[in-house]
This record gives structure tokens, C-alpha cells and sequence, in this order.
């Protein structure tokens, strides 16, 4: 009796697990979508024929299954980006990395658990800059049953996708640059939710509204999916409390100003409590480089807040925006960012295993193959880190790769320390001239599997100081210090907090300074880490942790699903694939 009283009891834990978690599937088919902006219409690449794609609503422990059907022109990934895909590296997304792309006319089902993340993470398109249309919000809730957020219950959710719009076709944008060796061309407008605000060309009605009630409290999702910039975000007449960044809460945080590079999210709450009228909501680019200036995209998105009980014709009040060029705005509000200790939430290892020095920067490198209008005497533009500038494989992804053993694929060399220490971030320094020029490889970092790493990310002065947002794909890491200048061990281990820091996804290493990370690496797999402007993942201001596997099933990483893409043949050249696919 007392058998069967335990099987039973056994059987009910188990039904009320599985009723606590949900297969939530769709289906993304990506193609051709004519949409007019700015004066004119223009062919762009979307899913199911929208700007921004779905969102994806799940709960904690739910299972993802998403099939991706390629209508498009063009090779293709999809990337969840901040999603810790345990023991689904399969699903991960970046091409040749996890995977060969999905060609077209061609499909692949991701499917993938969600496990230990609540908060607001987003999706996008990983092969190319086709990630400027293809995008969309994953939301996360708590767990079935559980206790819901630890902030007070917002009246409303509701996503910001903060976006970034060329009114030339992006893959001919990213086609010239490469051609030439240069920098793309800068955008031409700035997006909310795939509307770009009346401040442009025939845009009037091209507007997010956003109705609100007066006393009502609104959580903001809000979500960098541009392409190149970092963004100030504001609402005129109202402030934020930020209670989660990446998909991770934090201590709450009140400002009236939101900054946020591309790859971040952050959740705010807003509580509607000005005089009922309309007022603007507007985002305008954080441009981190000081001299020499680049040119960028200078323009302004706005979208409209208005009270329910206002009246329809009130004009929109404007946000007192910040200049485009206050590094002091970006860092108060990165750096006083600290992470929410709840009972049972993971706490920085103190204990590291392995100690990185990474620089991250621009430089130039020898002119490639088919960069046919590049200058071969002053090279072409390039990206690195610790002068290493990344070159992705064409034939096998570095997971397939790493798995079947497969040989001269990738090396497992990427350096712990620059070639050699100079005074990074002084623009004249004459070790900067030594390190200008770099080569282009396909390094990885080896990781035994759970080793804790430590990682100094350093800026330097190479073509100009700049903060580079940096992702790693699958982990969380803890942000334990940040700061101005060149990185001194004794001086910065001084202000390390190893008690509640930011937990994050992504981090806006300071412009002409360093940023300090920890993460374990305890998910077997090959994960990118990169620099989240595409412009300089395209050239090479990437690496990738290529992490073992551990000493039980658990902790093996299982082969892949039978629907896995590989590479039908060589993948072409940027200039061949741009002739043959390039959009009429």
C-alpha cells in the first residue's frame, strides 16, 4: 500500500510539472514585403509580412518550437538572442557557427527549452544585415503557478522595439562597403515599433501611439533591435523605473532617461500620472566616438503618448533630449545599474579559472578576394579583438565541426592577451601604429566544460575610441566593474562589486575605457561573442568559446536534429551572393 501511495504521489509531481510548462509553436515564413517609408517605397526581407516579425510569449519551462521557412532571396539564420539554449547549441542561430544558413526556398525548426530566465530577450535575423527588418520580442513570464514579477503588477505590457531604417536596399548597403573596404553608408531614419514619427519626410501618419489611463502603471519592453547604434530613449512629462535589464531584474532604478545599445533590453516601469495631454516619446543615437567624428545618422524617432481623456488635437510635448555626444549620461546610467539578489538566484563565482585581457577595436587589414574597389595601398577597414580579426568558415558551421572532429576548419588559439601593452586609449601612442594592421583567422577560445572566466574588455584609440557593445551568445555574465581609460588591475579590483552586479547578455564597454565580466561556462558548444553594430561583426570584431563537454549526459551536448542545414556547396562571396540574389 504504502508502494502505491509513493507511485502515485510520484505520478502527481510529475502531471503538475508538465502542466506547468507549454510547447508554444510558430511558424516564420520570411520573405519579399514592399512598405513605403520616407517618400518612397522600398522591398524589404520580414516575417509574415510584418515590421517588427511576432513575439513570442512564453512562460518559464515552456518549449519553443519555431519553423522557419525561407521565402527570401537571400540565406538566412534566426537567433534568439540572450536565450541560454542548454544542450540546444543546434538552435542558436548564427550562421557558420551553429549552423549553415537556411537557403532559400529551404526551411529548419528551432526548438529550444526555456530554463532559469524570466524578463524581456528578442529575436533576429544572424547570416547578414538582414536583421535590420527581420526581428521581433520574446517575452518571458514566470513560471506557471508561481509568484509573478517582484515589482508591483503592471496594468499594461507593452513591447518598444527601437529599430533603425536605410531607404536603399541593405544587403546592396552592406554589398558596397565590402566592395570597397569602407564603412556602410549611415542609416536614414530611426524606427518605434516599425514606424519611423512624424519628424521625417511623409511620415504623419507613419506613428506609434500609445493610449494610456491616467494613474495606470505600464511596463516598458523596451528592445534595441538597430543594426549600428547605441539609442537615448525619453518620454516627455513622465519617468522610468528600470527593474530588469537583459532578462535580468535589477535593483529598481528611477531616471528619466534610457540608454540602451543594440543586442540590450530593458524593462521600465511607467506610471501615467502627468496632466492628461499627448506627449512624445523619441529616441535619437548615443554617438561614443570623439575624434575622429563619424558620420552618422543625426535624425530623431518619435512616437506619442497620449491620455485617454486628452483631447485628439493636443500637440505632442517633446522630451528635453540629451546631446548626442554625452558619454557622462551613458555612463551614469550603465554603471548604476545593480543586479536583484532574490532567494536561490545564481551569485558571482569568486573563485576564476581563467583570466582574459581582451582588446576590442577598429584597424585595417589587406584588402580580401573580390573586394574588387578596395584600395590595395591603404588596405581595408577591419575589426578585432586583441588583434585577431574573425573570418566566419564557408563550407561547415564550427559546431558541426567541433562535434564530428572535423579538422582546418577553425584553430583553438585566440589569444588571452593582446601581442603587446601599450597606452590603449591615447589616440597617439605609437604602439597603435604596430597594431593597426591585423590578419584576418578563425580563432576560438577552448573551455573546459564549468570554467569560470574572467574578462577585461579594453577599448583602444585604433581609428578612434569607441563603445562597442559586446554579446556572448547562451551566457549570462556579471558585470563587475567599468570604467575610463586603461584597465589597472590593483586599482580596479578595488571597485569590483562582487555582491549584487548587473547581470547581462550584452555590455556597452565604455568608450575609451574597460569593462570587466564573469560568466561560467558550463553549456557544451561553440557560442559567438561579437560586437552587437553589424557593421563591425562584418568585419571581424568577433571570437567564439568553444566549451567541452562535461562528465555526465546531462552535460553532453547531443547531436543534431535530422532537419539540420549544412552547406549544400561552398557558401559564395559577399559580391557573388549580392549578383545573383539582389533584389530588383
Amino acid at each position: 500500500m504504502a508502494r502505491l501511495v509513493l507511485i502515485l504521489a510520484i505520478a502527481l509531481v510529475v502531471i503538475a510539472s508538465m502542466a506547468d510548462a507549454a510547447v508554444v509553436e510558430h511558424t516564420f515564413h520570411v520573405g519579399n514585403l514592399t512598405v513605403r517609408r520616407l517618400c518612397q517605397s522600398r522591398v524589404i526581407t520580414a516575417v509574415n509580412g510584418r515590421l517588427p516579425g511576432p513575439t513570442i510569449d512564453v512562460h518559464e519551462g515552456d518549449t519553443v518550437v519555431v519553423h522557419v521557412i525561407n521565402d527570401s532571396p537571400y540565406n538566412l539564420t534566426i537567433h534568439w538572442h540572450g536565450i541560454f539554449q542548454i544542450l540546444s547549441a543546434w538552435a542558436d542561430g548564427p550562421s557558420m557557427i551553429t549552423q549553415c544558413p537556411i537557403q532559400p526556398g529551404n526551411s529548419y525548426t528551432y526548438k529550444f527549452k526555456i530554463t532559469g530566465q524570466e524578463g524581456t530577450l528578442w529575436w533576429h535575423e544572424h547570416s547578414s544585415v538582414l536583421r535590420e527588418t527581420v526581428y521581433g520580442a520574446i517575452i518571458i513570464r514566470p513560471r506557471r503557478g508561481t509568484k509573478a514579477y517582484p515589482f508591483p503588477k503592471p496594468d499594461k505590457e507593452v513591447p518598444i522595439l527601437l529599430g533603425e531604417w536605410w531607404n536603399a536596399n541593405i544587403v546592396d548597403v552592406a554589398t558596397q562597403a565590402f566592395l570597397t573596404g569602407d564603412a556602410m553608408n549611415v542609416s536614414d531614419a530611426y524606427t518605434i515599433n516599425g514606424k519611423t514619427g512624424d519628424l521625417y519626410p511623409c511620415s504623419t501618419e507613419d506613428i506609434y501611439e500609445l493610449e494610456v489611463e491616467t494613474g495606470k502603471t505600464y511596463l516598458l519592453r523596451i528592445i534595441n533591435a538597430a543594426l549600428d547604434n547605441q539609442l537615448f530613449f525619453k518620454i516627455a512629462g513622465h519617468r522610468f523605473t528600470v527593474v530588469a535589464v537583459d532578462a535580468s531584474y535589477t535593483n529598481p532604478y528611477k531616471t528619466d532617461l534610457i540608454v540602451i545599445s543594440p543586442g540590450q533590453t530593458v524593462d521600465a516601469l511607467m506610471v501615467a500620472d502627468a496632466t492628461p495631454a499627448s506627449y512624445y516619446m523619441a529616441a535619437l543615437p548615443y554617438i561614443s566616438t570623439a575624434s575622429p567624428r563619424p558620420a552618422f545618422d543625426n535624425t530623431t524617432t518619435t512616437g506619442i503618448v497620449r491620455y485617454k481623456s486628452a483631447s485628439p488635437s493636443s500637440q505632442p510635448v517633446m522630451p528635453t533630449m540629451p546631446s548626442f555626444f554625452d558619454n557622462d549620461a551613458a555612463f551614469r546610467f550603465y554603471s548604476n545599474l545593480t543586479g536583484l539578489l532574490r532567494p536561490g538566484d545564481r551569485t558571482v563565482p569568486l573563485h576564476v579559472d581563467e583570466r582574459m585581457f581582451v582588446t576590442v577595436g577598429l584597424g585595417r587589414t589587406a584588402c580580401q578576394p573580390g573586394q574588387v574597389l578596395c584600395n590595395q595601398t591603404a588596405g581595408a577597414l577591419a575589426a578585432s579583438m586583441n588583434n585577431a580579426s574573425f573570418q566566419f568558415p564557408t563550407t561547415i558551421s564550427i559546431l558541426q565541426a567541433h562535434y564530428e572532429g572535423v579538422k582546418g576548419v577553425y584553430t583553438a588559439d585566440f589569444p588571452d592577451e593582446p601581442p603587446v601593452f601599450f597606452d590603449f586609449t591615447n589616440a597617439s601612442d605609437p604602439s597603435l601604429q604596430y597594431l593597426m594592421f591585423t590578419s584576418k583567422s578563425t580563432k576560438v577560445k577552448r573551455l573546459k566544460y564549468n570554467t569560470t572566466v574572467e574578462m577585461v574588455l579594453q577599448d583602444t584609440a585604433i581609428l578612434g575610441i569607441e563603445s562597442h557593445p559586446m554579446h556572448i551568445h547562451s551566457f549570462n555574465f556579471f558585470v563587475v566593474a567599468q570604467g575610463f581609460g586603461n584597465y589597472d588591475q590593483a586599482t580596479a579590483e578595488k571597485s569590483y562589486n562582487l555582491v549584487d552586479p548587473q547581470l547581462r547578455n550584452t555590455i556597452a564597454v565604455p568608450t575609451g575605457g574597460w569593462a570587466v565580466i564573469r560568466f561560467t561556462a558550463n553549456n557544451p558548444g561553440v557560442w559567438l561573442m561579437h560586437c552587437h553594430f553589424d557593421s563591425h561583426l562584418l568585419l571581424g570584431l568577433a571570437t567564439a568559446f568553444e566549451v567541452d563537454n562535461g562528465p555526465t549526459p546531462e552535460s553532453t551536448l547531443p547531436p543534431p536534429p535530422p532537419d539540420y542545414p549544412t552547406c549544400q556547396k561552398q557558401l559564395r562571396s559577399v559580391a557573388d551572393n549580392w549578383k545573383l540574389n539582389k533584389i530588383e
